[in-house]
């Protein structure tokens, strides 16, 4: 059985600006029986976008589409001694439907000679900034300059030249204002879907995020961000002044799991700060950020200052180790965020793997939104969040409630046919009830809901595709040696465990949250202000929702995150999350004198 999905775009949404929470208003949406699944009735829609070179809906097991690379400001054909094709399986039906052409280890050199030609202080900093054009020639330009030519000479006098700081400032501008069209946002928003298969609402906070986020950095906004300061010196003439300097070159690597927002987010921060980045991101989905390239290109990217790249692990491995990038941005799992740290001799930041916990307190209170949020937390995008919340400690005084109910229910409403729930890209089916049958072997625990594999479905064996699941394990057995590491793996999936405490059993759940090797989300629900100092002042997670409406999901760009307790841990989205992983402090002391009259050589010290 496939499905045919309709639905409005950005008007028919209002958008509260995170991963998590969309609330739809008039998007309607439809079942049918049909012989391919489709995201839009009207295959035409996207035909008038300048940049795009896919149509969304188009893509097919007859119509596939076709991921190249790109390096020294040029997009690479294909080569059968240098890329290799991966064809990635529809994530729905199985049937192949995107052809990635990836970099083989014979590839490399123009990448690795690409990013050689960035030196270690960078493509501009506060002493050194390149002048660009802040209105290159983009694709439009170019296409116009035969019926006007008057456009190139107009890009080449001089007073239209400025600083590469201002130039991202403008770039920023003009990819904010492009994907806040309705068109174009809703272009991505069904390419995610398509790659990357999750809710309207889910795919379209991603393309919202992204947007706001360029907003932010649009103007001056980008030279704000390498701000510096002086102190005075000792004597007259000296001052010392702290700068934020670029590494150079860089390497940037991006899961599935948001295939826009991620990418984005950290590649304009290193472009901001004056790095010339290498992009890889996850084959399944870098369909996504290769279209999003074409169009900053478009909006006036330069072209040299970024190259895109698809490759399998082992190849990107060696282009890390041969080109030895200043700096690396790894998102993703832990098991290849510590073999990197190895490998790169520690130049680099982490955004690994999140076991993310949520603490119901004592005080009871809304048990519907509550429960509300922990279905979204748990299993929006099918549970495939980083945020995403892994285990729930519920104080006794909620059981006297239909907490655990209302979660049951809220979980059944979720169906493959809007996306609610959907296939799993990093785990099969038979992984993930292998895990929930271990874990039911733990005395005293029990299946809550869920555990079964979804029906009726075409999603191909080698993803997952399970029912919503929540399992109960007793706090004491948890905290068991032979039990930890199992009830604390991360499931990246619509799985969670729920566990309850008593009043006197919170230093338990304390000892329980800071056993765990990763921190990046969590969440404290509780209205009394001296639970939320204990738990909060007690924990590590870089990024902690405090209150009644707190909750693991949700990176807007309007704050931080990323994970505390760990000096390689990367944040994203703000000004902080920028300086900290894209830039290092550089200090300058200014001594200019003058000498004292009459100075004369000192002895000898």
């Amino acid at each position: 059985m496939m499905y045919r999905l309709v639905a409005r775009t950005r008007r028919g949404l209002k958008e509260v600006g995170n991963k998590g929470f969309t609330t739809p208003t008039t998007i309607t949406t439809t079942t049918t029986t049909t012989s391919s699944f489709s995201f839009n009735p009207s295959r035409s829609s996207h035909s008038l976008l300048p940049f795009a070179t896919v149509e969304p809906d188009d893509i097919s097991k007859s119509h596939p589409a076709h991921v190249h690379n790109f390096v020294l400001g040029k997009w690479i054909n294909s080569s059968t001694t240098t890329t290799t094709t991966n064809t990635i399986p529809d994530p729905l039906n199985g049937d192949p439907f995107i052809n990635v052409h990836e970099v083989n280890q014979n590839g490399i050199k123009p990448f690795i000679q690409s990013l050689s030609n960035c030196p270690k202080h960078g493509l501009h900093n506060p002493f050194k900034s390149p002048e660009r054009s802040s209105l290159p020639l983009t694709a439009l330009t170019i296409s116009l300059a035969p019926f006007f030519p008057f456009l190139t000479f107009l890009f080449s006098l001089p007073f239209l030249l400025t600083h590469s700081y201002l130039t991202y400032g403008d770039v920023s501008v003009k990819a904010a204002h492009m994907l806040s069209q309705n068109k174009v946002a809703d272009f991505f928003t069904r390419l995610i879907q398509r790659v990357a298969p999750k809710s309207y609402q889910q795919a379209h906070a991603e393309v919202y995020v992204t947007q706001k986020f360029l907003e932010n950095f649009g103007g001056d906004q980008v030279r704000f961000l390498a701000r510096s300061f002086g102190v005075p010196g000792n004597h007259l003439g000296q001052q010392s002044n702290g700068f934020r300097w670029p590494y150079g070159p860089v390497a940037i690597i991006t899961p599935f799991n948001f295939p826009l927002e991620i990418p984005v987010l950290q590649l304009m921060g290193a472009l901001y700060m004056g790095n010339k980045p290498v992009l890889k991101v996850d084959s399944k989905v870098s369909l996504v950020m290769e279209q999003m390239m074409r169009l900053l290109h478009y909006c006036g990217m330069p072209l040299e200052d970024v190259d895109f790249i698809n490759s399998d692990g082992k190849t990107m491995n060696k282009l890390l180790m041969e080109a030895e990038p200043r700096m690396t941005l790894f998102t993703g799992s832990s098991r290849v965020a510590e073999k990197l740290a190895l490998d790169l001799k520690g130049r680099i930041k982490l955004e690994d793997a999140g076991f993310d916990w949520k603490v119901l307190g004592p005080d009871v209170n809304e048990v519907d939104y509550v429960a509300w949020t922990c279905d979204q937390d748990a299993y929006a995008c099918s549970g495939q969040k980083c945020s995403a919340q892994s285990i729930l400690f519920v104080h006794e005084n909620w059981s006297k409630t239909p907490l655990l109910s209302k979660l049951e229910e809220l979980a059944g409403r979720r169906k493959l046919e809007d996306l609610t729930i959907g296939p799993v890209l990093t785990l099969t089916t038979a992984d993930m009830l292998d895990h929930k049958n271990k874990l039911l072997q733990i005395p005293g625990s029990k299946l809550l809901f869920g555990g079964e594999e979804l029906e009726n479905h075409q999603i191909p064996v080698v993803y997952g595709a399970i029912k919503p699941t929540a399992i109960y394990v007793p706090l004491e057995e948890i905290l068991k040696e032979e039990n930890y590491k199992l009830v604390t793996r991360e499931i990246f999936g619509p799985f969670q465990v729920i566990t309850e405490y008593a009043d006197k059993q919170l230093p338990l759940v304390l000892d329980c949250l800071n056993k765990m090797d990763a921190h990046l989300t969590a969440a404290v629900v509780s209205k009394d202000p001296h639970f939320l100092q204990d738990v909060i002042g007690n924990t590590v997670n870089g990024t902690t929702y405090a209150g009644l409406r707190a909750r693991t999901t949700g990176a807007p760009q309007n704050h931080w995150f990323g994970p505390a307790g760990d000096p390689r841990g990367a944040g994203i989205g703000t000004p902080e999350a920028i300086k900290l992983v894209w830039s290092c402090h550089r200090e300058v002391i200014y001594d200019h004198g003058p000498v004292t009259k009459n100075w004369e050589v000192p002895p000898s010290t």
